[in-house]
């Protein structure tokens, strides 16, 4: 578990400082500290690091230790390698604390995967707030614009708009997700978890055929919760779809019996 906002408000009283304190010493903006204590948001690695330096603990013991306790674990005197799998998901805000929904293009997709973490790139994507019922405050939220035909009847380039998913034990099984994963980058499936520690990813598109992947090569999970597309369909459109699909199945059958 990490324990990095926790931490922070308390050593940052321990040493009788204000988020205004702690702000300068680090040299980044007060309402960053806000951010970083509420969750809302989480520091670059270098940051990180200076306060571990000003508090005067491992950047091991700041994240995974819960320090308020009396009885603190001893997780920073483990191996790296046998510690839990630390994923901090950086997010943008206002100078008000406000959290903006960050924007992933398709011509930002590759910097995504070595940029999620980073601050900076992240503050460097479009970024929008949203004040609609359906996007609830205290929830992330993220956009990544897909490309391809796989998931039919939501065209390429279309905008899907995702709510943070912590964990795997989250993934509900059929539901569309947007997966950053180390091996296939950004997809947009259906996913279902399977044995063995792998999740089979489905297109809605039956051309396409599923595919698994190792959980432990996931980066972050989002659970699709709509989509914007400025391509409008024409009126045989579905049906040409319901067409399409029908045949593919025809030729999966087909295959099965000459098999």
């Amino acid at each position: 578990m990490i324990y990095l906002k926790e931490n922070m408000r308390y050593l940052r009283k321990q040493k009788k400082m204000t988020q205004g304190d702690l702000a300068d010493k680090l040299d980044i903006k007060r309402s960053l500290i806000g951010s970083y204590e509420e969750g809302r948001g989480v520091p670059k690695l270098s940051v990180i690091k200076q306060m571990a330096d000003l508090f005067e603990v491992s950047v091991d013991t700041l994240l995974a230790v819960d320090l308020s306790s009396e009885e603190p674990t001893a997780i920073s005197q483990q191996p790296i390698a046998s510690q839990p799998d630390l994923k901090l998901l950086s997010i943008v805000v206002t100078p008000d604390n406000d959290e903006r929904i960050a924007i992933v293009p398709i011509k930002a997709s590759a910097g995504y995967l070595t940029g999620r973490a980073d601050q900076g790139y992240m503050e460097q994507l479009p970024n929008f707030s949203m004040p609609v019922s359906e996007l609830n405050k205290g929830k992330t939220y993220r956009v990544f614009q897909i490309k391809g035909d796989s998931m039919l009847p939501v065209p390429s380039g279309s905008y899907i708009f995702c709510d943070y998913v912590e964990s795997v034990s989250g993934i509900r099984e059929g539901k569309p997700y947007v997966l950053i994963t180390a091996d296939e980058g950004i997809v947009y499936k259906r996913v279902y978890p399977q044995a063995e520690n792998q999740l089979l990813l489905k297109s809605d598109n039956p051309e396409y055929e599923p595919y698994s992947v190792a959980m432990s090569s996931l980066f972050e999970i989002w659970k699709a919760i709509g989509f914007l597309t400025f391509e409008l369909p024409e009126p045989d459109a579905m049906n040409v779809q319901k067409l399409g699909s029908l045949v593919a199945k025809l030729q999966q059958e087909v295959s099965k019996l000459q098999g």
